[in-house]
């Protein structure tokens, strides 16, 4: 099979480029299996409009925003898998596991969030950043630093099961 020189250059591109953006993509969707999927997408979309890119440099800017599109329009189609209930679930009554175990499932809960409540949260508990410094890291105001922190720390609960009761730990009052 004889290539043309754009596809053998598409292909030389696809080569040197590849891993770097295959990093990109698992940055976005935080999952392999997700990230080639795509990476693979972007690059068809790439190759098709091959002839239409004049800017050879701005390139690997042309894939990322289409896998950001890409990422966008599927987290859009996704349908909602939990729907509302008269009856509240019940409550485990497991041992709550060891040490070594909580850090592993934090580290999957932190997989499971959103992109930007996954960088909130790193950067103010990990990286110790106050709120002012993660909203010009982030380039987001401090009102919405605050509030993605909050809906994380959530998420972070709801995942790992840990109950907020009022006056717990890291948990304000209520007064009545």
């Amino acid at each position: 099979m004889q290539t043309t020189g754009w596809e053998e250059e598409f292909r030389e591109y696809v080569m040197a480029r590849g891993p770097a953006l295959l990093r990109a993509a698992r940055q976005l969707t935080g999952h392999p299996l997700d990230a080639e999927d795509l990476l693979q997408s972007a690059l068809a979309k790439t190759y098709l409009a091959w002839g239409k890119i004049e800017d050879r440099g701005a390139l690997d800017g042309y894939v990322r925003r289409a896998m950001v599109n890409i990422n966008i329009s599927q987290w859009r189609r996704r349908k909602l898998e939990e729907y509302p209930s008269d009856e509240l679930p019940e409550v485990p009554t497991a041992d709550p596991p060891a040490c070594g175990e909580v850090h592993e499932l934090l580290e999957q809960a932190l997989e499971g969030l959103p992109e930007r409540m996954r960088a909130a949260i790193v950067l103010r508990y990990y990286e110790d950043m106050t709120e002012p410094e993660i909203a010009r890291t982030l380039g987001i105001s401090v009102g919405t630093v605050k509030s993605t922190v909050s809906r994380a720390m959530g998420k972070l609960r709801s995942a790992l099961g840990i109950a907020t009761e009022a006056g717990g730990p890291g948990v304000p009052e209520t007064s009545a």
